[in-house]
């Protein structure tokens, strides 16, 4: 009759021939057959594991071939007009997007006076001042890519169009604080159609 010690013997050989089964696997996917970032190589020429991309490509959807449009500059000249007709809906996205970016600084109406700068930030220059109503739209455009002074770049957050519909939602604040009877249809302001209610446009 089996001894009850070699018994438990017997019964313990699965489990640890599963054990060094598992350790064994690990191990081999510890040691895979690759090359980390930056290693070098003996098998290209150059020695580095690292091949260089293959000149003139561009990632899906990154082509910019549009400089006026990317970079709100033709020949590094700062472009007068948007790049695209501006209706109501790329207003209102502006408006949305300057809301969520912009309006924490600059205040909903543009004069400066965000609840960040009210905290004690810096203030920014009022849009209303004669020097930025006079300034050309690409200005914007390039100030929002690439910063300006205390102002972050918002190239990464905020898309091109949308940085464009921005734009047009300064120009019409703009407009909204020196505007004449001559800017309202028929120049009579009461012949003005009235924003629908809860809107939460500029004055």
């Amino acid at each position: 009759m089996m001894s009850k010690s070699r018994g438990r013997v017997f019964s313990l050989l699965p489990f640890a021939f599963s054990l060094v089964t598992i350790a064994g696997c690990r191990q081999d996917m510890h040691n895979q057959p690759k090359y980390r970032g930056l290693r070098a190589s003996t098998f290209f020429a150059d020695g580095s594991s690292a091949r260089p991309f293959v000149e003139g490509t561009i990632a899906r959807g990154a082509l910019q071939d549009d400089e006026a449009f990317f970079t709100g500059k033709i020949n590094k000249v700062d472009v007068k007009e948007l790049p695209f007709p501006i209706d109501e809906k790329v207003l209102d996205r502006g408006e949305e997007r300057f809301n969520i970016y912009c309006s924490p600084c600059h205040g909903r109406t543009g004069e400066g006076n965000g609840m960040v700068v009210q905290r004690g930030y810096k203030t920014p220059p009022t849009f209303h001042q004669d020097r930025l109503r006079q300034a050309d739209v690409g200005h914007f455009f390039d100030v929002m890519t690439n910063g300006f002074g205390g102002m972050p770049d918002y190239k990464v957050q905020i898309a091109p169009r949308d940085r464009w519909a921005i734009v047009a939602y300064i120009r019409a604040l703009q407009l909204s604080q020196h505007a004449t009877t001559a800017d309202v249809p028929g120049g009579d302001p009461a012949k003005a159609p009235r924003p629908a209610a809860g809107g939460e446009h500029g004055r």
